[in-house]
């Protein structure tokens, strides 16, 4: 097992993998005590047999650049494959600012090829490789050096197993002609967007029952507040306030260091000091910002006037249609676009690009009374009316 530590073996072995039509690409990690992924390890592999095509390249190392690598990622005549692309590609592009093109997920592709939501690499492996994946090393602590002899097997065995998985899938996508529908899928992970959190816009993942515009202005104002000073400071954003605590600042509305203290679920350390102070004026400017300034919640979805016996046709249709396709019912349409389309609402994910072309269309001549189901055997088919 051959481990990179050196920039020019880096990019001697980026060199020969460009040669090639695809590599295969995973990472290992830390999270747990900073806000931004540790990149601890990175694996490679191009096509042939066992480990002689693939490498492990040590990024804390200290004489190594993983320049030759971005320069691999930015080659368009190779495609780099992933497995569950969004970690990996999170950590590339908030170090380098890129996104490998053109890009695999095998995790998308299995779905489209009807391997069930959320395929794992494990089940893939199996099924397409006919091989074990050995998983004993999967929560070990990846930035300790030296690595062992297990945890480098099970580094390597992400990328070579899945060689055979890109391979098949290639093939199936290809003899379908569902190439194109993976191309569709790719356009989030391809996004800059997909990957960064903006400060501001953080107050959207919480949680609250209260939508009042002065409580979501507060909110906004912590939110972005943590995730400024998390980002800044690259600790976990939890390590800062958890959720629950920010939303009961929101709303006690503390006015001073006593008031802090008062409250029930706010951590130590953040009763004082630059967190104190950080929480003190969000509060203040929340409370300061104007009516036609505060944040409004999305209530369409709760305001839907939802047919559900519409709805219900729409499942059966879902069904029928992912079992005669092959394809994950939830890639297709999740249960808010069927209440969705059940409510009159065209303008719908599953509703455009390949979707319409295997739901979506059917799904509005249904809605329509154009069509009917009915039971043959243990399928599911429409009838024209």
């Amino acid at each position: 097992m051959q481990t990179i530590t050196k920039t020019q073996d880096l990019a001697d072995y980026c060199t020969r993998a460009a040669q090639h039509p695809y590599v295969t690409v995973d990472t290992e990690f830390m999270r747990e005590r900073t806000y931004y992924s540790k990149l601890c390890l990175v694996q490679l592999a191009y096509p042939g047999e066992g480990d002689e095509t693939a490498v492990l390249v040590d990024p804390l190392a200290d004489s190594l650049s993983l320049e030759p690598l971005y320069d691999l990622f930015r080659d368009e005549s190779t495609v780099k494959v992933f497995h569950a692309a969004r970690q990996d590609l999170e950590i590339f592009y908030i170090d380098a600012g890129l996104i490998p093109t053109p890009l695999f997920d095998s995790q998308v592709a299995a779905m489209v090829c009807g391997f069930g939501e959320q395929a794992g690499y494990e089940t893939l492996v199996k099924r397409i490789a006919k091989a074990q994946v050995d998983k004993s090393s999967r929560f070990t602590d990846w930035s300790r050096r030296p690595l062992s002899d297990a945890q480098k097997s099970y580094a390597l065995a992400d990328v070579t197993h899945l060689r055979k998985v890109y391979e098949h899938l290639a093939r199936e996508l290809e003899k379908s002609g569902r190439d194109k529908w993976v191309a569709e899928e790719m356009a989030v992970l391809n996004a800059p967007d997909t990957y960064v959190t903006h400060p501001q816009d953080a107050w959207q993942r919480i949680k609250t029952r209260n939508n009042s515009g002065k409580f979501l202005a507060i909110v906004r104002e912590l939110a972005s507040f943590r995730e400024d000073y998390a980002q800044s400071r690259d600790v976990p954003r939890n390590r800062v306030y958890k959720d629950d605590a920010l939303v009961e600042l929101a709303a006690t509305k503390p006015a001073n260091v006593q008031d802090l203290g008062r409250s029930r679920l706010l951590l130590r350390e953040a009763r004082k000091g630059d967190i104190a102070d950080g929480i003190l004026k969000a509060v203040a400017d929340g409370q300061a910002t104007l009516p036609e300034d505060q944040p409004q919640p999305d209530l369409s979805r709760e305001k839907l006037q939802v047919n559900p016996a519409i709805a219900d046709l729409l499942r059966v249709l879902l069904k029928g249609v992912a079992d005669r396709e092959g394809v994950a019912s939830k890639l297709i349409a999740t249960a808010s676009d069927l209440d969705a389309i059940a409510a009159g609402q065209r303008d719908v994910a599953a509703l455009s690009g390949w979707r319409r072309d295997v739901f979506g269309a059917e799904a509005l001549r249904l809605c329509d009374g154009e069509i009917a189901l009915r039971v043959k055997g243990s399928t599911i088919e429409t009838v024209a009316l």
